[in-house]
């Protein structure tokens, strides 16, 4: 298997309001046979029916009552990003989890979930610098 991820599908219970709420985050997408498709850099975001995909992965549909394990990550380049993004998250109704500070491994990030609970790190992380084109390399931590 190559090391990389093409595709991150969430499964939602709404699919009109989780389209709706991306849209209001800036994100353009395209419905296809109830399915909502994102371009994210060099990957996909997927929206599909929650139960709908459960079926597909052969596992038991029903949403979770918590914290499902995954969060996914928006890097931007200063910290004034990370408090006007959380803004619009705010604003387009999602939860902000955790306001943004700075942690404690030392950069700046706050964190939200959007309407169907996945949750989001929203990070300035210096020593993680975005290419122009918004994609990111991992640093040699070797050497940090």
């Amino acid at each position: 298997m190559e090391q990389r991820i093409t595709l991150v599908t969430l499964g939602v219970s709404d699919l009109a309001r989780a389209k709706r709420f991306y849209e209001a985050l800036g994100w353009r997408g395209q419905e296809v046979e109830e399915t909502v498709f994102f371009q994210a850099g060099g990957l996909g975001l997927v929206l599909w029916d929650r139960d709908k995909l459960a079926q597909d992965c052969g596992v038991a549909p029903g949403l979770s009552s918590g914290f499902g394990g995954i969060a996914l990550a928006h890097n931007v380049r200063s910290d004034a990003e990370v408090d006007a993004l959380l803004a619009v998250v705010a604003e387009a109704g999602g939860t902000i989890t955790k306001p943004a500070v700075v942690n404690a491994v030392g950069f700046y990030s706050g964190a939200f979930v959007d309407p169907d609970g996945h949750a989001w790190e929203v990070a300035h992380n210096p020593t993680f610098p975005l290419a122009e084109d918004g994609s990111l390399t991992l640093p040699d931590f070797g050497s940090l």
